[in-house]
């Protein structure tokens, strides 16, 4: 089938390899010819594990293009997905200026009937805006072209959107249209063999269903977090706790570790959403409100028990961070905890001196060169001549680190673990003055 994807960030580029790799012909259009440029010499701008070869290899056997022609893309697929950037606006809600404007490409350029598919997660009544944009375009060129709105949101986790693609749990489909729905599931009929995963439902149902997904995930973590400042309290383990509830199959394992809160490009930008979604049809979304105030209060908790330990006086001090990208397995660094914390110390008059296996560049090009910036080309150099060491990210590579040498590159051995990599009891036994979340020190 012939696909025609707009925006080439991480759901759009993950999305077009894959559907390309199974045999589909996919066009990718964006407005920025650097990046177009890029694809064709196989650089890909954002780490995903698994994409560049999937990519280079679908580019080589023409089942993948990349272009800045709209016109071009628009002709090319019965299919358009609409897969570009829904910013926050300064309110919260999600700014629809491009989604529109992509709408606004497709009537402007079609010349055949079109299936045009919002993929980008968006408030829902956006199809609805959509399809207005669409209509009132053809009604000032004259034409009366077919056009079905469908919402097919994305559920890709970042580090593991290529196989979350290639597997999805579920593919969610909002439309009224059964053709429509039969070509859709044509289209992912490859990723839909083992059992059905198709679900088919009013495209207002499918544009919630993104929200209400991240939503509960985003409510977890908090739930989890809060439970971890109690047990800080109340003199519990948190780790304890977590295994004696993970344990009812009702409630399971996943999105229930205490950390540093959660960040990246989607749960705090949805829960945003939501709750502005709310308030415009008079609801008070409360518990939502208490999930994004509770993950804001996380992001300080490191630099709230770093300041009590030096009695507030970080002047002068030097921090080892381990971790910039907001998990690990991608270099996105959008609402990282790292950043709240780094620009606490910095206010506080203190230096980090940080390493991230995959987020250094971007690092870089969010805060440029500073004084109190220094970016290690290793974990071991981030401690040499530190006060303290902080975890902030749980990649693999921090997981089982040598803590004779972490001891003999800090100036003593202090160490805060954001994401309750270590046992209390082992890091004590190690020398180690040893911080977590929500457990006995």
């Amino acid at each position: 089938m012939k696909v025609t994807i707009f925006g080439i960030g991480y759901v759009g580029l993950v999305q077009a390899a894959v559907l390309a790799d199974v045999g589909h012909h996919v066009m990718c259009v964006d407005v920025d010819q650097d990046k177009v440029d890029n694809l064709k010499k196989g650089i890909i701008p954002i780490h995903e594990p698994g994409l560049t070869p999937l990519v280079v290899d679908n580019h080589q056997a023409g089942r993948l293009e990349f272009t800045t022609d709209a016109a071009l893309g628009v002709h090319h697929g019965e299919i358009q997905m609409i897969a570009v950037g829904t910013p926050p606006d300064e309110d919260g809600s999600a700014d629809l200026q491009y989604v529109l404007a992509v709408a606004q490409t497709i009537a402007s350029h079609m010349n055949s009937n079109k299936i045009i598919i919002d993929k980008s997660t968006v408030p829902v009544g956006t199809a609805d805006k959509v399809a207005a944009r669409v209509n009132e375009v053809l009604h000032t060129r004259g034409e009366t072209y077919e056009v079905h709105v469908v919402s097919n949101p994305e559920f890709l986790k970042e580090g593991c959107a290529v196989s979350d693609c290639k597997r999805p749990d579920r593919i969610v489909v909002g439309t009224d249209h059964d053709e429509t729905a039969d070509t859709l599931r044509e289209l992912y009929a490859p990723f839909n063999r083992n059992h059905d995963r198709f679900i088919k439902m009013d495209v207002r149902s499918a544009e919630l269903t993104k929200y209400a997904a991240n939503c509960m995930l985003a409510t977890k973590i908090s739930f989890m977090n809060e439970m971890a400042n109690l047990a800080d309290r109340l003199g519990a383990d948190i780790e304890a706790v977590r295994q004696g509830i993970g344990s009812d199959s009702r409630i399971g394992y996943q999105f229930i570790y205490p950390g540093c809160g959660y960040g990246g490009s989607c749960f705090p930008k949805d829960v945003q959403a939501l709750i502005r979604t709310a308030d415009g049809i008079d609801y008070d979304a409360s518990l939502l409100k208490s999930v994004e105030a509770v993950n804001d209060r996380q992001k300080h908790k490191l630099f709230e028990m770093i300041s009590n330990h030096f009695d507030g006086k970080l002047k002068g001090k030097t921090i080892a961070l381990w971790g910039l990208s907001f998990k690990p397995n991608t270099d996105d660094m959008r609402q990282a905890p790292s950043r709240t914390l780094m620009e606490a110390l910095w206010q506080a008059g203190a230096t980090v001196q940080a390493f991230d296996p995959e987020a250094m560049s971007e690092c870089q090009r969010i805060y440029g060169v500073r004084d109190d910036l220094a970016l290690m080309g290793t974990q071991i150099q981030a401690l040499k001549g530190a006060d303290a060491l902080v975890i902030v990210t749980d990649w693999q590579h921090f997981k089982a680190p040598d803590f004779a040498t972490v001891k003999q590159c800090l100036r003593e051995p202090l160490l805060f673990d954001g994401r309750n990599l270590f046992e209390p009891e082992r890091m004590k036994k190690q020398g180690f003055i040893y911080y977590s979340i929500g457990r006995p020190q």
